[in-house]
């Protein structure tokens, strides 16, 4: 990924209001950001940790979705999960339901769209094993890593389109 200025980060959301964009609070190691590491850049928010933010780049420019943890309980009998972006395994709470707030009309009449995905939004990291947990391991697969890396940015963009849906 390329690297994204904190003004262009915040310029960059969607499914939010510039207000909301205004007040997010980005990661708080944002200097060090590994860019040449990143798909795309996800973060939880120190702040308010049942929110998570996510930008990639899209048609030459960022985009970035905003996130919230969803508040219902987990209706699942599995001692782990696979994360639907990055098809991770983890255990435990490494994995999570986010929530995204539709962008235009449709999200402020209150519709969302959902995913499971990697709680700490580390898929990146962790498709090129820069990051690793006791909660997720690596799938051997056939592919290479430059097509899990393609893999992970698609099902990435293809929730990206269900966000800009109206």
């Amino acid at each position: 990924m390329e690297p994204v200025s904190e003004k262009e980060i915040r310029a960059s959301f969607v499914n939010c209001s510039k207000g909301e964009a205004s007040r997010l609070t980005l990661p708080t190691d944002f200097a060090d950001t590994p860019w040449q590491d990143l798909g795309f850049l996800g973060w939880r928010d120190p702040k308010a940790p049942e929110r998570g933010y996510a930008v990639t780049w899209r048609d030459g420019k960022p985009v970035g979705i905003a996130l919230r943890a969803s508040s219902g309980p987990r209706k699942s009998l599995l001692k782990s999960s696979i994360c639907s972006v990055c098809v991770t395994p983890q255990s435990g709470s490494g994995i999570t339901l986010l929530v995204a707030p539709k962008a235009g009309a449709a999200g402020r009449q209150g519709n969302s769209v959902g995913l499971y995905i990697c709680a700490d939004l580390a898929c990146s990291l962790y498709v090129r094993g820069k990051k690793t947990t006791v909660l997720a391991r690596r799938l051997e697969e056939s592919l290479s890593p430059q097509e899990q890396n393609a893999r992970t940015l698609q099902n990435l963009h293809g929730f990206l389109d269900q966000v800009l849906a109206g």
